[in-house]
């Protein structure tokens, strides 16, 4: 169990599965490794390589905005890396 102060942070390397906005009655899955963060037009999007469950897509990235996440469901998680000084997987907007 985290602590009270601990956030909780995607790590790369680590495998989810997340569920998005796809159409009104049908969300997206989409099942991989989280490689990411990147800058989609003034958005924020999460890069997953997919898995072997998307069949012929297996080893592709998508890009899934984050104001289009629904749910996302840790299924093996790496241990985060420390932080070398002044690098940082923060998006920046200019």
């Amino acid at each position: 169990m985290p602590k009270k102060d601990d956030a909780i942070v995607l790590t790369q390397g680590s495998l989810y599965r997340i569920k998005s906005l796809e159409s009104r009655d049908h969300p997206m899955e989409t099942n991989g490794i989280f490689k990411g963060y990147a800058a989609v037009a003034h958005d924020t999007a999460l890069v997953i390589e997919l898995d072997k469950s998307h069949g012929e897509d297996k080893g592709r990235l998508r890009l899934i905005p984050a104001n289009m996440i629904m749910s996302i469901d840790v299924l093996k998680a790496e241990k985060e890396k420390e932080e070398k000084e002044g690098e940082s997987n923060a998006v920046y907007f200019g």
